[in-house]
């Protein structure tokens, strides 16, 4: 039920965040918008202002200029000119020695309140000041303040239904991957993959990431269930078998010796079950990387040579031929887990013997490969048929051929589980008829002398 609320609610809180973010990019977008006005208004405020007292400040300078040429007469006739053919009228007033209004520009109060007011006095301390009205510049500015109200209120709606609409557009990804998600949860398929836009940026990138990730969960998924139609089918016989050997024992008629040889086939029976499961688990382990690696500089010639003795009676009681390579490789380090290193050569050594028959032979060499150490395992078998080259690294998967050889096909698995591990890789090539070279290729360690100097690690 609680699963059932989280999904029914989930649209909401997509919605929610979708208005939340729209509203914050309006917000952010009419506070920008906001300061612009103002600090168009401020400047057009301050550059009425200067230009008012520019003028003023050139007419007193001018004024001043007419009185010292020719007094106050001269400053009387300049001024009622100006008063009769200028665009923009000026209050002048003259004062003698700052007391007696002695040129008036216009009858009437001077009012300095509604008034820009610049003055200046003279040498014989005549003073002498203009005034410009602040009336056309008011008007302006009221009616560029209008202007900009509407601007403003016209920022806001296209803030809005900007950031609605870049809001939809940018949550079109997200609301892709929550319905992909939804779908999984829903119906338990791993199948649905979400479509990219190709633009390139973090969203994009975050839904690649996202089908990747179901890409690798489907793999996963499938190999388990593969993994356990495989493990309960292989897990069939050995316990049908453990049972039949247990019925068959209880079915006869009393004998220890019987019993013993019956407790032993279980035993067994047993380990091989054991044994399947263990190497299930190890696959697992390396293949999730959680497996244990004790990492230390190995020597690789020492441990085929430990997994050749391993083998050697074994192949020579089957009549073949198994040996190491001449060349030179006793500087070959790599940077691994012994244990697991001998197993990767064991397996391959011991699957090499296994399907090789009289008379064949298995060579092993260790190479240099640049920076990287080789281990190839070759034989002269029945080689692997083209159809199930690509599958003989899946666990359990047995071929035709191999099925006449006691095994649990989990040996290859577990060989390419531990070498990616380490960081390595595993590779085959094998024709019908024609034998088998499995090759391994592990990152050598720095100064071992591969990809570097000659020099023999103490």
């Amino acid at each position: 039920m609680s699963s059932a609320r989280e999904l029914n609610s989930r649209p909401h809180f997509s919605g929610a965040f979708g208005l939340r973010l729209a509203v914050w990019y309006a917000t952010l977008f009419v506070i920008g918008a906001i300061a612009i006005v103002f600090l168009t208004y401020w400047v057009a405020s301050t550059s009425l202002e200067r230009r008012d007292r520019e003028i003023i400040n050139g007419k007193l300078g001018e004024y001043a200029a007419v009185y010292g040429r020719g007094g106050i007469e001269a400053l009387a006739d300049t001024v009622r000119a100006e008063q009769r053919t200028a665009p923009e009228r000026l209050f002048v007033r003259v004062l003698d020695r700052g007391t007696e209004s002695i040129v008036l520009s216009n009858p009437g109060p001077w009012d300095p309140s509604t008034m820009e007011v610049g003055s200046i006095r003279l040498r014989d301390g005549t003073l002498v000041q203009v005034g410009k009205s602040t009336e056309a510049r008011d008007d302006l500015l009221a009616r560029f303040r209008a202007a900009l109200g509407l601007v403003t209120l016209s920022i806001v709606v296209i803030a809005l239904g900007g950031g609605l609409l870049a809001t939809q557009t940018a949550m079109a990804p997200i609301r892709a991957l929550i319905g992909a998600v939804t779908r999984v949860i829903k119906t338990g398929r791993i199948d649905a993959r979400v479509p990219q836009t190709g633009t390139g940026d973090a969203l994009d990138e975050l839904t690649a990431l996202f089908n990747a990730m179901l890409d690798k969960i489907e793999g996963l998924v499938g190999a388990m269930r593969g993994a356990l139609d495989n493990v309960s089918h292989d897990l069939r016989t050995p316990l049908t078998r453990l049972r039949g050997t247990a019925e068959m024992a209880l079915a006869a008629e009393p004998d220890v010796d019987r019993y013993r040889e019956a407790l032993a086939e279980c035993v067994e029976e047993s380990d091989r079950v054991l044994v399947m499961l263990n190497t299930l688990m190890d696959i697992s382990e390396a293949e999730s990387g959680t497996m244990p690696l004790q990492r230390e500089p190995v020597l690789l010639r020492e441990v085929v040579e430990r997994a050749l003795d391993l083998y050697r009676d074994t192949a020579e009681a089957k009549g073949v031929t198994i040996e190491l390579e001449k060349e030179d490789a006793r500087d070959i380090v790599v940077s691994g887990d012994r244990t697991r290193l001998e197993q990767v050569a064991a397996n391959l050594i011991d699957n090499a013997v296994k399907y090789t028959p009289t008379g064949g032979r298995v060579d092993v060499a260790i190479e240099r490969d640049g920076s990287r150490a080789v281990l190839r395992v070759r034989d002269t078998g029945s080689g692997i048929a083209p159809d199930e080259l690509p599958r003989i690294w899946d666990r359990l998967f047995r071929g035709d051929t191999s099925r006449t050889e006691r095994g649990l096909g989990l040996g290859l698995s577990l060989v390419k589980a531990i070498v990616e591990a380490h960081g390595g890789t595993v590779d085959v090539q094998s024709a019908t008829g024609r034998g088998s070279t499995f090759s391994v290729s592990l990152p050598g360690l720095a100064g071992s002398g591969v990809g570097g100097s000659e020099s023999t690690p103490s």
